[in-house]
């Protein structure tokens, strides 16, 4: 008989070498993400069947219609972590504010940054949806943080990734060890490790985008999905365009086949439109890890200085060579 796969919590105990002092904290607080992981991949599997389909009729924050799928998301997130000692600060995109947890303080170092439901577009059509998450340690032993210690550039992480809704749920993270995926195993109950120093190919053979906006994009990024699209046989062109409206489920495929995601800026809005904190940031450190790129375009993605908790940022992710070659087509070397 084989061994049985690690689970997630045995994994971080055995295999990652985690600070003094911060593993018992860090592994517990993965695990709490990942029972949030469970309690939300079990609503999804009843969507259609109980009323939590469809919009609440407010707008949130990005000002976007909220689905009630995300309110049931913050709140898993927020209920889990009232009962945790693990975190003092929790943002989320659905909130203006991020929501300070005193009753964990001071024995709680930990920030927590969370995408709850990312691709909502998709909760009413059984298509794919994940959640994003951000670990970053507060620096301030005196006193609670406020919302402007939770804004961090993205090479202060200390825990990132994502967990994934389709025909399984999985959850991906990197603490600055490589990136590791684990698969939930339903009739146990546990994420086992199903993916193990995860490596992400140099060159892809497909891209993401949302291919409406082309006539939004400035021209050195037109020329660049042009460029894509050209048949080249040497280079392996065309790319194929896979794009599904959910950001984990498009960079989960790339991570793991090669290639390259694009949510660039635009002609009026050159900021971008995904946020730098909870979606960018971990996001390209989960994709670092495994060897691959994420940029602005014009920047490293990690580098780029946060201001404030809700900031957005054009987001170019994948294998280091394509994403090389978008960048030197934006900044109109190519």
């Amino acid at each position: 008989m084989g061994q049985f796969p690690l689970t997630l919590g045995r994994f971080i105990a055995q295999k990652q070498e985690i600070p003094p002092g911060a593993a018992g904290e860090l592994s517990s607080l993965l695990t709490q993400i990942g029972l949030v992981g469970k309690l939300i991949a079990q609503d999804l599997r009843r969507a259609g069947l109980i009323d939590i389909l469809g919009t609440t009729g407010e707008i949130n924050v990005q000002g976007e219609a909220v689905k009630k799928l995300d309110e049931i998301a913050n709140k898993t997130f927020l209920k889990v972590f009232h009962h945790s000692e693990q975190v003092c600060a929790l943002a989320s995109e659905e909130m203006e504010k991020p929501v300070l947890l005193p009753e964990n303080w001071p024995q709680a170092q930990y920030m927590l940054l969370i995408d709850p439901l990312d691709g909502s577009s998709n909760t009413d059509c059984n298509m794919p949806l994940g959640t994003i998450f951000s670990v970053v340690k507060s620096e301030r032993k005196a006193r609670m943080p406020t919302e402007d210690d939770l804004a961090r550039k993205g090479t202060e992480q200390v825990a990132a990734g994502y967990l994934l809704y389709g025909s399984s749920t999985m959850l991906v993270y990197t603490v600055g060890q490589g990136v590791h995926g684990f698969t939930l195993e339903p009739n146990i109950g546990e994420y086992l490790l199903s993916h193990a120093q995860i490596r992400i190919p140099v060159r892809g053979k497909i891209y993401g985008a949302n291919e409406g906006n082309y006539h939004k994009w400035p021209g050195g990024t037109k020329k660049y999905f042009d460029y894509l699209k050209d048949k080249d046989a040497a280079t392996g062109r065309p790319y194929s365009g896979r794009y599904s409206g959910c950001l984990v489920a498009d960079v989960h495929r790339i991570l793991l086949s090669g290639g390259i995601y694009l949510y660039p800026g635009e002609l009026d809005k050159p900021e971008g439109k995904l946020r730098l904190l909870y979606e960018a940031n971990p996001l390209a450190w989960v994709v670092e890890q495994a060897g691959g790129k994420a940029s602005t375009g014009t920047m490293r993605i990690l580098d780029v200085e946060a201001k404030q908790i809700h900031q957005r940022v054009p987001l170019i992710i994948g294998s280091a060579n394509d994403v090389c070659d978008a960048e030197e087509f934006i900044q109109g070397r190519r």
